[in-house]
């Protein structure tokens, strides 16, 4: 499996022409004129799994142009260079389903492999809307957004939601 940076040929400081040597047990691009080391290390995504009416969840189906265009999924994204995660997690629900949430506890923390080439970390927390009132909007890189039973969702675009909206739809268990 070739991973990100492994076609590199020019140091992105310098321009020198990179070599591949052993760091940290793997073999990465290395500059030896300025000594950058590309370390191939995973983005972090957030999810939010807001709560609706009747216990259903907030999903957002996908826009073409993307990884699993027309199908569903909880509103998430990628968390930016410095940005808090539950901040994140706040501005994609904003972003793709129209809604100001307030983030709550952590639901799952999971690697995402539908793109084997680059694996994520993601992080899905549960979030309550800030106004209940308000009606969900798609927007960003959405095409429709609805409230769905966590027991039978509709098509969704990544496993790991799956396996969230699973567990919402799982009785409690008893002590």
């Amino acid at each position: 499996m070739q991973r990100i940076g492994d076609d590199w040929r020019f140091c992105p400081r310098c321009g020198e022409t990179l070599d591949h040597r052993v760091r940290g047990d793997s073999l990465r691009p290395t500059c030896a004129r300025c000594g950058f080391v590309f370390f191939a290390n995973m983005a972090i995504g957030v999810a939010v799994v807001a709560d609706g009416p009747a216990g259903r969840v907030l999903l957002v189906q996908r826009a073409p142009g993307h990884f699993g265009a027309g199908l569903w999924r909880l509103p998430s994204g990628y968390v930016e260079w410095g940005e808090d995660l539950r901040s994140a997690a706040a501005r994609e629900a904003l972003e793709e389903a129209g809604v100001m949430v307030e983030i709550g506890d952590v639901v799952q923390v999971a690697v995402n492999r539908h793109d084997p080439d680059r694996p994520t970390v993601g992080i899905w927390f549960a979030a309550h809307l800030v106004d209940l009132r308000a009606e969900p909007r798609a927007g960003d890189d959405a095409i429709a957004v609805g409230w769905f039973d966590p027991a039978i969702p509709p098509a969704l675009a990544f496993q790991t939601d799956a396996t969230v909206l699973a567990g919402l739809a799982a009785p409690p268990r008893g002590r």
